[in-house]
């Protein structure tokens, strides 16, 4: 998803469920490369970190009703 994120970054962001960042994307592409990339970047990365965030709960919501 990072090499999507710097080859064409709206479409990162659109693949990972966000499509009002998406068309903020855009715009910044628009306005240059580098702040579009960027963005897609901190999109991207915030994404993994939730879904990771979501597994370690599921994960700890299993163990605790184990006990």
């Amino acid at each position: 998803m990072y090499l999507l994120a710097i080859i064409c970054p709206p479409l990162a962001v659109l693949f990972s469920g966000k499509p009002g960042q998406a068309i903020v994307n855009v715009l910044l592409w628009i306005l240059g490369v580098v702040p579009g990339v960027v963005h897609a970047i901190f999109v991207v990365n915030e994404k993994k970190a939730n879904d990771r965030m979501m597994k370690q709960a599921q994960l700890m919501s299993m163990m605790s009703n184990r006990q």
